[in-house]
């Protein structure tokens, strides 16, 4: 197997375990089982846990983050924007939603490679949620504490509904965000 597919591979495995037991939890064994490789496999392509770990967390970051980014950069109005913004992070991770657990996985001991990852790619996101907040125009008198709580509220929303999709796993990203459509018209009406 060529190395990108075999990283990738082990980078899927690394998703799925992190993703279930979190930094804390999750054992090199366990992942090149669910690989179906040696643990020694594992180090030789990422050098440690905290490796492993940093490599998927920047995966699945940037597979978002790009995402997100080509939406509030588009020339969208601010109603189909909230809409658009998680079409994208549902297509982003159908088919690997413990990409989000990865994400937010708050054991990652400080100060390694793996904890400046998750704060990287936590920071990115974060930011793009903020300026997508600041670019609606119906929000554009609120006080900058007042848009720091709205980006919080929004945030945890998408980490509620991504939590509620992980529940149910047989719903598409494409049902995924028509529920949420429906949602958000409900909301703003």
């Amino acid at each position: 197997m060529p190395r990108d597919q075999r990283e990738a591979l082990l980078l899927d495995a690394a998703r799925e375990e992190f993703g279930a037991a979190g930094y804390a939890g999750a054992s090199l064994g366990a992942i090149a089982a669910r690989a179906g490789v040696s643990k020694a496999l594992v180090l030789t392509y990422f050098g440690s846990k905290d490796g492993l770990y940093a490599a998927c967390a920047s995966r699945a970051g940037t597979n978002l983050a790009d995402r997100i980014e080509q939406v509030i950069t588009s020339p969208l109005g601010p109603d189909a924007m909230a809409l658009a913004t998680l079409t994208a992070i549902f297509e982003g991770l159908e088919g690997r939603q413990q990409d989000w657990n990865v994400l937010n996985d708050r054991t990652a001991p400080s100060g390694t490679a793996a904890a400046d990852a998750l704060r990287v790619q936590r920071r990115t996101i974060a930011e793009q949620a903020s300026r997508g907040v600041a670019s609606l125009d119906r929000f554009s008198g609120l006080e900058a504490d007042d848009r720091e709580i709205l980006t919080s509220i929004w945030m945890s929303a998408v980490t509620a509904v991504v939590h509620w999709w992980q529940r149910h796993p047989d719903r598409s990203a494409a049902e995924m965000a028509e529920r949420c459509g429906r949602i958000l018209a409900t909301l703003v009406d």
